[in-house]
């Protein structure tokens, strides 16, 4: 019976490491290397500049991504989001549309989508205990907030400019206007939804 656990023990430990994010990751890029890359027939010097091209490619997304959680978390360290919770409670406004407003205000000041999300999500955290609103729509809330009036300070805006050759005034006009009307559509059946199910 012991041997029989200590088995059980052993394979729940493999298999915990394996599943690891940083392990999981490890192996699939050794395997990807192999079998995209030395048994296609490319060299070591081949596969290593392919390597290198896509490091450079989710460089930035990578950063972006660090960045945005390391400003969340001064915020929270701040006590920003007890803040907004406390001023939750004294006023009538609706906690998705408060959702909306600080991912959209972080949106606009900051650039980045991805940051604007995840710092928000940690922001406003705080609002739910308070007020009992449905995470799943806090959620979506924020991802509508997040997404308004890409501009000039967004790589986004910059990639679409590229991609259509258009000028800024071009991008400003259909990239900035779409993702605007994107955001609010979002917000309307965000609290559409919300008076459907409460």
């Amino acid at each position: 019976m012991k041997s029989r656990c200590q088995k059980t023990n052993a394979v729940r430990v493999f298999f915990e490491f394996i599943g690891n994010p940083a392990v999981a990751l490890f192996i699939a890029i050794i395997i990807a290397i192999f079998t995209l890359g030395r048994r296609n027939g490319r060299t070591v010097e081949q596969v290593m500049d392919i390597v290198g091209e896509s490091i450079g490619a989710i460089a930035m997304i990578v950063f972006i991504i660090a960045g945005g959680g390391a400003f969340k978390q001064v915020l929270v360290d701040s006590g920003v989001g007890q803040y907004i919770s406390q001023l939750m409670t004294g006023t009538s406004l609706s906690p998705l549309l408060m959702c909306w407003t600080v991912a959209a205000v972080l949106r606009i000041a900051l650039g980045s989508a991805t940051v604007a999300a995840i710092t928000t999500a940690g922001v406003v955290l705080p609002i739910i205990n308070v007020t009992h609103a449905d995470p799943a729509l806090m959620v979506l809330a924020t991802g509508a907030g997040s997404v308004i009036a890409s501009h000039v300070n967004d790589p986004g805006f910059w990639l679409f400019k590229g991609y259509f050759n258009l000028s800024v005034g071009e991008t400003l006009r259909t990239w900035t206007v779409m993702e605007t009307l994107i955001s609010v559509m979002g917000l309307l059946g965000v609290l559409a939804l919300n008076a459907v199910l409460h």
